[in-house]
């Protein structure tokens, strides 16, 4: 029987499906970034079919915006220069049958295994709010400092020596 939440559902796997499908075979590194954007905000449709709002929430705030806009700050501070010797690798055929047979891999343990069904509901704000703080605030301060090094980093690498900086 087709629910409302299973054609949500589909609409929801089928963004983040093309978005990533966009990521991995855009020849355009911002287009590749938007495709990002758009499997994240996939992402993030699931999460509220299963009523996560705060990883959704989370998932449109940090990886939506926080990570696409340090990847979109990233490329416009980088030299075109840089990317001039780049082509393409002669090893695609083989990463082809590596991902082909992941995919096969992968394919086979989702429907060969039994999956338990419950109940869904929300969990309580309070308590999710209090275990971010108590034990997941580190984590989360380490993952804004490695952001912030990866954008420093990225300035450093475009400075010029000559003239001013």
């Amino acid at each position: 029987m087709i629910t409302p939440s299973l054609v949500l559902f589909y609409v929801a796997g089928s963004i983040t499906l093309g978005g990533a499908l966009g990521v991995v075979m855009t020849r355009n590194i911002v287009y590749a970034a938007f495709s990002l954007l758009a499997c994240m905000l996939g992402v993030a449709g699931v999460f509220l079919i299963v009523y996560a709002e705060f990883l959704a929430m989370v998932q449109i705030l940090i990886y939506g915006g926080a990570v696409v806009i340090v990847i979109l700050f990233a490329l416009m501070l980088t030299r075109l220069e840089d990317f001039a010797q780049l082509s393409d690798h002669s090893q695609w055929p083989v990463a082809t049958v590596v991902a082909v047979s992941v995919f096969g891999l992968l394919a086979a343990a989702i429907t060969t295994t039994a999956v338990r069904v419950g109940p869904r509901k929300s969990v309580d704000f309070d308590v999710l709010g209090e275990t971010l703080f108590t034990e997941w605030a580190i984590p989360f301060e380490v993952a804004s400092l490695v952001l912030l090094v990866a954008l420093i980093g990225a300035v450093v690498l475009v400075r010029t020596n000559g003239g001013r900086d």
